[in-house]
């Protein structure tokens, strides 16, 4: 039986909500503000046959009040997390080991965030049941103070003057090494990540993991990580390096510390073996550096529990790359400030702050670590001192919590003469989402680039980015002019004749100003791609085989289409919300890769 295509995270929200409605002991996963939640849909779409709307606004309030006293008991927590293993392998959720063991791993950091998070029973059954019976406001509306400082007159980006320089930026994203890949393994196995060594080994009817990668629901060997290192030194020189997180594997159900901050110290000093010293290299916090998944805890929460362990390793092999205040702002909540160059700046958000996978945000989701805070502050200094910032992150701000991002999208509105570019990564495929003006949204002021994946999960050829930056030059306006993807194409490289290519090579795929007859990539020409693509099917194509690094698994076309395009307008969730995506195919090209 074919297991079905859901993310973790969304597994473990569907088999918590539905144990509390079978068992005597479980939680509910509060998504922001709508009633009508993705785990409730895909119950409803299994045809489970629960339904909270069903049941009675006292009935609610009495089980969870249950809860919240179980909840007081360590020993109510063994029993809680088994009957949510046992639940998840019940609805074949996942394989029977995956189910137990991600339960295990999650049990500790979940409940504790939940026992913390303030949710009363009134709360929870508003979410689950309706706002008749009760108030939620976990999520509630935030704001951020900017400073009472007029926004300086806007001046419309000018191209570059022939043969002004330039800065060739590396751009590196979503590695996602898998330290137990193997080669003849299933890559069609019954977990959420394949091509493993615990997956199988393939009949003679079937075709088995690649040599150095594979088509499917896996991750990348350490060889060709190492492979595109060794390329991309040679295509080299590089200004300096945007490298935006998620180093390890997608088996979060079976991750430790110590597996967790080996693959991180692997890879930066691969990075700075194959780069050298000469080349900064300047990180961002992806969601998959810590363990559990997501689970980045806010700098209020202290001791064990708090992301100490991880921060600190960063730190400390960062250090070649960054000055000590950076490293200690990343100490304290994995992001930073750096000067690049004289007149430009970069900011490096830790964007599970605003994650809604995130489950210590239900404790408070009001600006964590006072991050959002603290950028206005380095955006203004930078207003003051005539710096062009870059900002980079790993998750794309259009798919934060909602109060995070239309304060972030306020942000940028206010400083769209300093931010001169946001580079992302996280969706695994290349896209953007475009900024427009608040008054009227029509006016595009700014685009946050989405880079493609290193790795092939899900269905990809692995890739990466190089962008070319108007260079370091007095009245330089810092922003993107043009950029170029990689690939190494899997077809050809692990199907050489007789045998796997042993030095295979990474090609150009495309380079957007011929793909798409733009002359820069300024927020008004993106915004102009995006309208050519409605009316010019051929261009809306193109995008959308290169989006998927070129191995399109099937079309988009009519609403899909129309729904991608509504997405890359959509720089703020409650604007991105407002899409009508496919039921059932946001898998396509809108995933959270958790």
């Amino acid at each position: 039986m074919k297991r079905p295509l859901i993310g973790l995270s969304t597994f473990c929200g569907v088999f918590m909500v539905w144990t509390l409605f079978s068992v005597p002991l479980g939680f509910s996963y509060p998504l922001e503000g709508d009633t009508d939640s993705p785990e409730l849909r895909f119950v409803e779409e299994f045809k489970l046959g629960f339904s909270w709307h069903n049941m009675s606004c006292a009935v609610c309030k009495a089980i969870f009040a249950t809860v919240d006293l179980a909840l007081l008991s360590d020993s109510n927590m063994e029993r809680v997390a088994h009957a949510l293993g046992e639940a998840c392998v019940r609805l074949h959720l996942s394989d029977p080991d995956v189910c137990r063991e991600i339960t295990e791993l999650f049990r500790e950091d979940f409940i504790r965030a939940l026992q913390e998070s303030f949710l009363w029973p009134s709360e929870a059954c508003a979410l689950l049941v309706g706002p008749k019976c009760g108030h939620f406001d976990i999520y509630a509306p935030w704001n951020v103070s900017l400073p009472r400082v007029p926004k300086p007159p806007v001046k419309p980006p000018t191209p570059p003057k022939p043969g002004s320089p330039q800065s060739r930026i590396l751009f590196l994203t979503d590695i996602h090494w898998d330290a137990e890949y193997a080669e003849g393994s299933l890559v069609d196995c019954k977990k959420p990540l394949c091509c493993r060594n615990d997956s199988g080994r393939v009949s003679w009817k079937q075709f088995g993991a690649g040599y150095w990668g594979t088509y499917g629901e896996c991750d990348l060997p350490l060889r060709t990580v190492e492979n595109l290192l060794q390329n991309v030194a040679k295509s080299g020189p590089w200004d300096w390096v945007y490298w935006t997180g998620d180093i390890p594997a997608h088996n979060v159900w079976s991750q430790t510390r110590k597996q967790q901050l080996n693959e991180l110290t692997t890879i930066t000093r691969l990075i700075l073996k194959h780069l050298g010293p000469n080349v900064t290299v300047y990180p961002a916090v992806g969601n998959h550096e810590s363990t559990p998944v997501n689970s980045f805890p806010p700098p209020f929460v202290h001791g064990n529990r708090s992301s100490r362990w991880l921060y600190d390793t960063m730190a400390k092999e960062w250090a070649s790359w960054l000055p000590e205040e950076a490293l200690k702002t990343i100490r304290h909540g994995g992001f930073y400030t750096v000067e690049v160059q004289r007149g430009l700046r970069v900011v490096s958000l830790n964007m599970n702050f605003c994650a809604r996978e995130n489950y210590w945000l239900m404790v408070n989701s009001t600006d964590p670590a006072d991050q959002l805070q603290w950028l206005i502050r380095i955006l203004q200094e930078s207003e003051n001192k005539g710096e062009k910032v870059h900002i980079i992150g790993h998750i794309p701000p259009g798919l934060c919590l909602n109060s995070w991002s239309w304060n972030y999208y306020h942000i940028v509105n206010r400083y769209e003469s300093t931010i001169a570019g946001q580079f992302f990564g996280h969706t695994h495929v290349d896209e953007f989402q475009m900024f427009y003006d608040e008054e009227t949204l029509t006016r595009p002021l700014s685009v946050a680039f989405i880079a493609p994946s290193v790795t092939t999960y899900v269905n990809l050829n692995p890739g990466y980015r190089v962008y070319y930056v108007d260079g370091n030059y007095p009245g330089s306006s810092r922003m993107v002019l043009d950029h170029k993807t990689f690939i190494l194409n899997l077809t050809l490289a692990n199907n050489r004749p007789s045998k796997p290519d042993p030095s295979p090579i990474w090609t150009l795929l495309y380079r957007a100003s011929e793909a798409y007859n733009l002359s820069t990539l300024f927020p008004s020409d993106m915004d102009g791609l995006t309208k050519v693509m409605v009316n010019d099917d051929r261009v809306f194509q193109r995008f959308w085989y290169l989006f998927h690094k070129g191995h399109v698994s099937k079309p988009c076309e009519d609403t899909c289409k129309t729904s991608l395009i509504c997405l890359l307008r959509s720089g703020r969730y409650d604007l991105l919300k407002q899409c009508a995506v496919p039921h059932g195919d946001t898998h396509s090209f809108r995933k959270t890769m958790c």
